[in-house]
Formats: structure tokens, C-alpha cells, sequence
């Protein structure tokens, strides 16, 4: 029964006995993590053969001959880029990998356009005014990456299709000072959601007041499916190159989440004209990235049928995780109508919408009972949340028996939370 449709006698009883619950699980004294989209353990092992393959082969050079012990390809192995051009469908040519983290690459982008500027306009640290639009709820190293540079962020909301379209349109149409938009365009964090076809198509014929506008296409859960129905993402550099806008995309990409976040390669894929200006910037501030590594990705994973069966062993272990956390929350909390959340076909996260004013008392009470969650806020920009409504749930790390108290710990307080609420009002 909807608890909003309960008398404030009734809503007592149930917040006591909520209460009771609660203090139980306290007393319990659990120590459970889950405030990001870590890997498990089980999930880190399925890629140890990454660090055996030079180490049993004395293999330490590619297929053309390139010692990668040594000097030199500055933007990367030539079947590492194949690998990545098969996962996120972009010529290998256009492609320059880095080291472990696509989020390095994604902060040294906007700050070559900071120090330097992107197409001939003068950089972004001499221009008057910087705004960057984020898609909310969103992801929060992201936003810090602009909060960092002082770009004024916008709110975009989130539908079941992508970003609102009508309104990036018109801003971007009308305000020279926004400089971009970061996007996770498949199974976005934390919402799950994958772009539309028809929202690809509108950001690929974007027509910015600004002409050092970028699209920041995170596409990190690329061939992170978890069902038999995945979801299909439309390759938008084909769609830009069709509308002459490939200059204002930046797509990037890593093995974060398929073999080791730590240890791992990352790439951005981009246009002719943008890689020659972030081959200026990368080749002063480094000789190369880590080849030796991507050789043994290379010789572990093959190609993009080595990812996929890859991604087959990371599916195995992460969807009893999120099937657990649907049942529980379908369960315990769906005749209630104190929360709503998603249910993505792949990615990292679970969207969960409590009461208004209820997301920062739900995480507090929490962490109280000893489940660590995503800080509420975290998914807008400047962790303000003007709802005070969204948390991030990332079910990837605890073992299964761990999760399992942590969502009745996280259940129970969504409830106390929601009952507390209704009953001071």
C-alpha cells in the first residue's frame, strides 16, 4: 500500500517498527562498500592472463617488428587501435591510445583547449565566459573534471531517450561560452539509459555559436551487456561525418572495466584536424604510453572476439548482482511509491529516485548501519541535487551475500527515510 495513503497512526507504527529494524542491522556492525563501480575481485581474475603473455612468450615485438621496450608510435599499437576501432566502430586511424585512464585523456582534452584552444579560436583560459552542459543525473568525475577548470555547468536533464534535445539544441544555438557536453551515450551512469538513434542523430547536426564546441562521448560501457537483449547504440562519427561536424566530437574509450582499471589501455577517437592538435599536446608531455602493456592486451585478448568472450565471464558475475538488487528492491519497496529505478540491459549502476528531500537522509542512515553508498548529489554538478532524490547504486564489488545485506540495509532505510518524511509533514 502507497505509504502516502496512510494515516499518520498508521505511518507511526510502520516507522517504529522500521526503527526497530534499522537499529537491528546497526548492532550487526557490517563494514560494506558500494559506493563505486568498482570490479570484483572474481571479476579482476578473469584477466590475470594479461600479465602472463610477454612473461611466457619473451614476445616484445608487434606485428610490424616495433620493439615496444623502446622509443616510439607515439599514439599507440596498431592492433591495440583495431581492437578499440571494433568495440566503438571508429577507423583505427582515427584513434590515439593512452595509458590506463580514459578520464586522463578526457581532462588533458579540455585542458589543451584551455591552454591552447581547439580550431584556430583563442584558447578557453582567455574567452570571457565557459559553461559545458551535463546531462543529470550524470557522472561525478566528469563534472569535476570542468568544475576544475571553472566552466559555469548546466543542467540537462535525462530522459528515457538521452539528454533533452530541444534544449541542448537552443542553448548551443544561442550561447557562444558553451564549450561542450560530456555524454556517456550507452548505458549512461548512473541512469543506464542508451541513447536514442533519433538523439545521436541531433547531436551529430549540432550548429554551436561555438566553434570550439566538443561533444565529450564517453562511450565506457561499450560492450558492457548484461542481458540477451542488449541495447544497440548508433555510431555517431559515421553521422558526423555525414553533417560535416567530426571536428567537434571526442570519443573515448578504455579496458578499465574489461581487464584492470589500474593496469589497463584507453584511447580517444577523433578527426584528422583534432588529432594533429592533440598530437602537439601529447607529444610534449610524453614520449609514448605504456606499449608493453598494450602488447599484452594484445596477445591476451586477440580481437574484439577475445573482448566479447571476455565480457561473457564479467556478465556471468554481475547479473545475479543486478537481478538481486531488482528483486529486492520490486519486492520491498514497489507498492509502496516511495522510490522508482531503472533496469538496464548493461553498465555499472542502479538509478534510484527516493522521495524528494530523502537521498542525503537515505545515505546518512546508511553509512550509520555501515553501507557505504554513493554520496547523495554526487550525479549533479557541484553535488547539488535540487531534489534531493537520486543515489547511485554500483552492485559490482560486494560478493553476493554481502550485497544482499547491504539492499536490505538500503531498503529498510529508503523506507524509515520515506515514513520520517510523510510524518513531519
Amino acid at each position: 500500500m502507497a505509504y502516502a495513503s496512510l494515516t499518520k497512526s498508521e505511518l507511526s507504527d510502520i516507522a517504529a517498527q522500521l526503527t526497530s529494524e534499522y537499529n537491528a542491522w546497526k548492532e550487526k556492525n557490517l563494514s560494506l562498500n558500494m559506493a563505486r563501480g568498482k570490479p570484483s575481485a572474481a571479476q579482476l581474475d578473469l584477466a590475470l592472463g594479461v600479465l602472463e603473455t610477454l612473461k611466457a612468450r619473451y614476445e616484445f615485438a608487434n606485428s610490424k617488428g616495433n620493439d615496444v621496450r623502446n622509443y616510439g608510435i607515439w599514439d599507440g599499437l596498431p592492433e591495440m587501435k583495431q581492437i578499440f576501432s571494433d568495440m566503438i566502430g571508429i577507423p583505427p586511424q582515427q584513434i590515439i591510445l593512452g595509458n590506463n585512464s580514459s578520464l586522463l585523456i578526457m581532462f588533458d582534452v579540455i585542458s589543451r583547449g584551455y591552454s591552447h584552444g581547439f580550431n584556430g579560436c583563442k584558447p578557453w583560459a582567455k574567452q570571457d565566459q565557459l559553461k559545458f552542459l551535463c546531462p543529470v543525473p550524470g557522472y561525478d568525475r566528469h563534472f569535476a573534471v570542468t568544475e576544475y577548470f571553472g566552466f559555469e555547468m548546466i543542467n540537462i536533464p535525462m530522459s528515457e531517450t538521452g539528454p533533452d534535445m530541444d534544449l541542448v539544441e537552443k542553448l548551443v544555438a544561442e550561447d557562444e561560452s558553451i564549450k561542450g557536453i560530456w555524454c556517456v551515450p550507452k548505458y549512461s551512469n548512473p541512469t543506464g539509459i542508451t541513447y536514442s538513434d533519433e538523439t545521436v542523430r541531433r547531436f551529430a547536426s549540432l550548429r554551436p555559436a561555438a566553434k570550439d564546441f566538443k561533444i565529450m562521448w564517453d562511450n565506457a560501457y561499450c560492450v558492457h551487456d548484461l542481458t540477451d537483449t542488449p541495447d544497440h547504440l548508433l555510431d555517431i562519427y559515421d553521422e558526423c561525418m555525414a553533417n560535416g561536424t567530426e571536428d567537434m566530437l571526442m570519443i573515448f574509450a578504455s579496458t578499465s572495466k574489461i581487464s584492470f582499471p589500474g593496469a589497463g589501455v584507453a584511447c580517444v577517437a577523433t578527426s584528422d584536424r583534432n588529432i594533429v592538435d592533440l598530437k602537439k599536446h601529447f607529444m610534449t608531455q610524453t614520449i609514448g604510453p605504456d606499449k608493453m602493456n598494450q602488447l599484452r592486451h594484445v596477445l591476451f585478448l586477440h580481437d574484439i572476439h577475445g573482448v566479447r568472450d571476455l565480457m561473457k565471464g564479467h556478465r556471468a558475475i554481475l547479473e545475479p548482482k543486478f537481478k538481486l538488487c531488482q528483486r529486492m528492491l520490486k519486492e520491498q519497496l514497489g507498492d509502496l511509491e516511495i522510490a522508482a529505478w531503472n533496469e538496464p540491459n548493461g553498465g555499472y549502476f542502479i538509478s534510484v529516485d527516493v522521495m524528494d528531500g530523502c537521498a542525503k537522509r537515505v545515505v546518512q542512515l546508511c553509512k550509520e548501519a555501515g553501507v557505504i553508498l554513493t554520496d547523495a548529489g554526487a550525479t549533479y554538478p557541484y553535488g547539488n541535487d535540487p531534489h534531493d532524490s537520486n543515489i547511485r547504486l554500483a552492485p559490482s564489488f560486494p560478493p553476493l551475500e554481502e550485497l544482499e545485506q547491504a539492499m536490505e540495509v538500503f531498503c529498510t532505510a529508503i523506507k524509515l527515510a520515506a515514513a520520517e518524511k510523510l510524518l513531519s509533514a
